[in-house]
């Protein structure tokens, strides 16, 4: 390994959503040849750059452990979040840094990190070499890095990866398919030393802000402050819901009237029945009885220096936040603070 160069991994994965469509491995690595090249300063990059290619479900961890276990100063994950959450589990409380190409369909923590969704963007991201040292999370024994759940969206998440296609627009078709015959659970939800117990449609633990496609279901959070922030979705009437959808889509989904936020460090969740939750994207299957632990620095990330602002799919300014619902948003706000210390 050459010792004057920051050595990095561009890992892979050949079937994220615009791989296959616009760029073959081989010319990833040739966009990658900028990252050597001389700054707008004049002093040459020291980076070298190399490339693997993953071949199977759990292959980013392996490659990007044995990188970290090597020395890599970096590995780069050229994905989606899948990619993102395994490469970044191969790295977690190592010296090695991730940086992130975003080439999936959501891609929630390039968004969060204020990633471009170019290729020359997220790469100059690399070549800026501002490295922070972020939390991750993890829900039983599995980590997570943007968001966890469970209720409607762990379902709908469920539902869409086992559809042959994927995109914003085959989700928003399950999202529909799920909405009209979807039946809640209730859940009790156990942090900062309370309880309380409320039949809910979602149930989200955030390490960052957004799931993805900059629906931000929780707008205000941190990578960086050693808490989650939970959003719990009350459920109602299909009206109510889909006000929480606009909300989720404005960015507004910490002032609904329908839902409900805090921060903890961790948090148990129980449910009435083992059931679907999702990882940052991708389906699982838990018991009835959630841990959830924020792990606070342990990641190393690839970062804009540039300060990231709020970009939500819809205007804020949709006229759903009239008197009344404010009233019994404060209401609801009011009673979560003296259970579970709401925002």
């Amino acid at each position: 390994m050459d010792k004057d160069s920051h050595n990095l991994l561009l890992i892979v994965n050949p079937k994220a959503g615009t791989v296959n469509r616009h760029l073959a491995p081989e010319n990833l690595l040739a966009e990658a040849g900028n990252l050597s090249h001389l700054s707008e300063s004049g002093v040459r990059n020291p980076f070298r750059v190399e490339l693997a290619v993953t071949e199977y479900a759990g292959h980013a961890t392996k490659l990007a452990a044995e990188a970290a276990a090597e020395g890599y100063y970096g590995v780069v994950a050229c994905g989606g979040d899948g990619t993102v959450n395994e490469t970044a589990r191969g790295v977690i409380n190592t010296s090695t840094a991730m940086g992130i190409i975003p080439l999936g369909s959501g891609n929630g923590l390039a968004r969060h990190l204020g990633i471009p969704m170019t290729l020359n963007g997220a790469f100059d991201t690399i070549k800026e070499n501002h490295i922070i040292c972020a939390d991750y999370a993890s829900a039983g024994d599995r980590p997570f890095f943007c968001t966890f759940g469970v209720g409607f969206d762990a379902e709908v998440t469920d539902k869409f990866n086992a559809r042959p296609g994927r995109g914003l627009k085959n989700y928003l078709r399950t999202v529909l398919e799920e909405y009209f015959s979807y039946k809640t659970d209730t859940y009790t939800i156990i942090a900062n030393g309370k309880r309380i117990t409320e039949q809910a449609l979602i149930v989200a633990v955030c390490n960052a802000s957004q799931y993805g496609n900059n629906a931000y279901i929780a707008p205000h959070a941190s990578i960086k402050d050693g808490l989650l922030d939970i959003t719990v979705v009350h459920n109602g009437s299909l009206i109510e819901n889909a006000i929480s959808a606009v909300d989720l889509l404005s960015g507004m989904i910490g002032k609904s009237a329908f839902s409900t936020t805090f921060r903890a460090s961790d948090i148990r969740i129980i449910r009435n029945h083992a059931g679907p939750a999702h990882f940052d994207g991708e389906p699982a299957k838990l018991d009835k009885i959630i841990d959830v632990h924020c792990h606070p620095g342990a990641l190393r990330l690839f970062a804009t220096s540039r300060k990231n602002r709020l970009r939500p799919i819809m205007s804020p300014e949709i006229p759903f936040l009239s008197p009344l619902a404010l009233t019994i948003r404060d209401l609801r706000h009011k009673l979560y603070n003296k259970v579970l210390g709401s925002r």
